[in-house]
């Protein structure tokens, strides 16, 4: 018999809720999303017309007051309320997923993660960017040697938007844990390190761009790894032409692809897993090039066929692992080894230091 399903309550309904975490849980065998807390009432009625089984919370503390009809809580609101929601959630006994950056410290991750181990309650952070398809489709060359030793990973995550948006992930106010350094920098710096291990330097330069932004918005991350592997790490919003996603340069031949994954455009799209067969698949003309000596842009090298991005994997994984019958797709332990690298950068691009880790 199939088991009954996790209950989910989602705490946030703006993007990360709505786009990503929301339409994720749904398309999960075994989890349910029960509950959307929001004040907002057009996201409240937004996810009414999304979920229509769904319940309503004003408020975390709603939720978190019937915790016994629960199985999960997602932390998918500001990052400043990253841990004092998590830290409530476990308290009352829940597992917790957190969208990253799980906090604004690695102390801050590592106390998270000690409460949950003594509590001894599922801790993840959802890292989905380990699920893209340029990512999986490298680490795949990377474990089959296409590459030789790896000697060099470029990393971008660029975009061209030249005014301002507005709200708290373009503040200036330290609380708030905005720019771009933690929030795409938390994806290029996570991949970084899932592929070539532990950092032992960091140098950075961080620019804030536009005029009338507070925050940073043109970040560069220069990271040594023990394995020798150097990696060049880009996030930016004010890049007028885009390179590549990623460069990876080997001993045997080098690897290239332009292009982000096609599943957060889906998912913005209304899009939903299981719906088509053809989920986190690209168009040939996207695939990646491997060779060596010359220009992907100018013919070198051979195409390789890209794998399908798989974001509902991560959830799959958590699902897996509150049964007992999988381990933690993404702790926060790995998660504060990100956030000590992310804070050296910004030590780093502050004082114009190189920082040893």
């Amino acid at each position: 018999m199939t088991a009954t399903p996790l209950r989910v309550g989602l705490i946030g309904y703006g993007l990360a809720g709505s786009v990503f975490h929301a339409p994720l849980i749904a398309a999960t065998e075994g989890l349910a999303l029960d509950t959307v807390v929001t004040s907002h009432p057009e996201r409240q009625q937004q996810a009414r017309a999304e979920f229509p089984d769904v319940r309503i919370a004003a408020t975390a503390e709603e939720l978190l007051d019937r915790a016994d009809e629960l199985d999960l809580i997602v932390v998918a609101s500001p990052n400043k309320t990253h841990v004092p929601l998590a830290t409530a959630a476990l308290k009352a006994g829940l597992p917790v997923v957190v969208d990253k950056p799980v906090a604004g410290t690695a102390a801050e991750a590592r106390e998270l993660a000690a409460l949950a181990e003594e509590r001894g309650l599922l801790l993840s952070v959802f890292q989905n960017r380990r699920w893209d398809n340029d990512f999986l489709t490298l680490r795949r060359l990377l474990a089959d040697g296409e590459l030789g030793d790896a000697w060099r990973f470029e990393s971008r995550f660029e975009r061209w938007r030249p005014q301002l948006k507005g709200g708290w992930r373009e503040s200036g106010d330290p609380a708030e844990i905005g720019g771009l350094l933690y929030d795409l920098g938390s994806h290029v710096v996570d991949q970084a390190l899932v592929l070539f291990g532990p950092v032992t330097e960091v140098y950075a330069e961080s620019d804030v761009r536009r005029p009338g932004a507070e925050a940073d918005d043109d970040t560069f991350i220069a990271l040594t790894h023990a394995s020798g592997v150097r990696s060049h790490l880009y996030v930016s919003a004010t890049t007028a032409q885009l390179g590549p996603r990623f460069r990876v340069l080997g001993s045997r031949a080098g690897y290239v692809k332009y292009g982000l994954d096609p599943q957060e455009a889906a998912l913005r799209e209304g899009s939903r897993p299981g719906t088509t067969a053809d989920w986190g698949a690209e168009d040939e003309s996207l695939w990646g090039r491997i060779g060596s000596g010359e220009s992907p842009l100018t013919g070198g090298g051979t195409p390789v066929p890209t794998l399908p991005g798989d974001y509902p994997a991560y959830y799959a994984a958590v699902a897996a692992a509150l049964r007992g019958a999988g381990p933690n797709p993404v702790t926060a332990l790995e998660a504060a080894a990100a956030l000590d690298v992310l804070e050296a950068a910004r030590r780093s691009a502050r004082d114009k230091v190189t920082v040893t880790l």
